[in-house]
């Protein structure tokens, strides 16, 4: 019952697995080991190291396809995201190792995870953990058989493991360049997202990620400064922008500030001695500052003040503004975050479990539902 009170302000899983690939249950490792997830900004969903694996990987393919132009890192991060939601929910080491390791169902033509085809073992088990036949694994979910020839050393200890971030990234930048493609036409893009998994709807899905990230680099943090906001407008956005750095809290923060959260975030892991906020705990903090009190969740929020329509895109938010985030276009019952729009394309966020109040791009996060003015 305790979960019912409190709003889910992290991203949805929208786009994990699609390639048909189910994955193993790990337990619940949360987030990064000693690093936390990325607080840059740059793609709120992306963990710190994961996100490092994948530029690193953009930068150093030329030297294993020197052909190859237009590799970066969204295009990575579109192939991690539909493969492994970037690793979700496994540990991840500052040199790229991710325990628990990832794994596919086996890949014996029953049927389970979609799969019809028998593979042969072709690793003995070193990979996949089985000799019975294959199973795809680690971040981008190769198949031991393919990984035997695309797999790359990206952390130069002098192993290829596909189960390291940094060699998997690398690997996967090899197989997506081919024998040189120029990833910058969009028709030879989406022919290498094919080549990963020859479906349309595979290549759409991964295109749309794509897309997303590609807009968050591009608005990220260390941009054009903050507008100049006034009134009211500009109380708010200094009370939560003084809140930089916070951790986040699943169901923490509220008027009076800062607070412990509840025992359970979305990860299953115990939040009750992180003192922080969530997305709805700070905007309840920040608009407390100008007198006004805004509901605990994030949906209740959204039917406050002048609702500001998704289809009028993100040029209609005003620096103050609530901005939404949902499942379902069109269906604010199924919004799960807020942020508060800071101006140029940017938001003040509480984001999830790991990260640390801070600005991100209003793209860093799937599922826009516009906003509400308030103020």
């Amino acid at each position: 019952m305790l979960l019912a009170v409190v709003t889910a302000c992290t991203a949805p899983l929208t786009g994990i697995l699609s390639a048909g690939v189910l994955l193993t249950k790990a337990g619940d490792a949360e987030g990064e080991s000693g690093t936390g997830w990325d607080a840059g900004g740059s793609a709120a969903d992306i963990p710190a190291t994961m996100l490092a694996a994948y530029k690193k990987a953009s930068r150093l393919v030329v030297r294993h396809v020197p052909a190859c132009r237009g590799m970066s890192w969204p295009v990575l991060a579109g192939i991690a995201k539909v493969e492994s939601h970037h690793a979700s929910g496994r540990a991840i080491s500052k040199n790229g190792d991710i325990r628990p390791r990832i794994l596919g169902v086996l890949l014996n033509g029953s049927g389970a995870g979609g799969n019809t085809t028998v593979f042969p073992d072709t690793d003995n088990g070193r990979w996949d953990g089985t000799a019975a036949g294959e199973r795809a694994v680690g971040p981008f979910q190769f198949l031991p058989s393919t990984w035997a020839s695309t797999g790359r050393d990206g952390n130069s200890d002098k192993e290829r493991d596909p189960h390291n971030a940094f060699d998997a990234a690398l690997g996967a930048a090899v197989y997506l360049c081919g024998r040189g493609r120029d990833l910058t036409k969009s028709s030879q893009l989406r022919a290498a997202i094919f080549q990963y998994n020859r479906s349309s709807t595979y290549v759409a899905n991964v295109s749309g990620w794509i897309s997303q990230y590609r807009a968050a680099a591009s608005t990220a943090p260390g941009g054009p400064g903050l507008p100049k906001a006034t009134g009211r407008a500009r109380t708010v956005l200094a009370a939560a922008l003084s809140q930089r750095g916070a951790r986040y809290s699943w169901g923490g923060g509220g008027t009076g500030g800062r607070s412990y959260g509840h025992c359970c975030s979305p990860s299953g892991k115990s939040g009750a001695r992180i003192k922080g906020y969530d997305c709805s705990g700070l905007t309840m903090y920040a608009f407390a500052r100008v007198g006004i009190t805004l509901p605990r969740t994030a949906a209740a929020q959204a039917r406050r003040g002048t609702r500001i329509p998704a289809s009028r895109g993100h040029g209609a938010l005003r620096p103050g503004d609530l901005v939404f985030f949902g499942y379902a276009p069109g269906r604010d019952a199924t919004i799960y975050h807020v942020g508060i729009y800071a101006g140029n394309g940017q938001m003040i966020n509480a984001a999830r479990p790991g990260t640390v109040v801070r600005l991100d791009p209003v793209t860093a996060m799937p599922g826009y539902a516009g906003g509400a003015r308030v103020l």
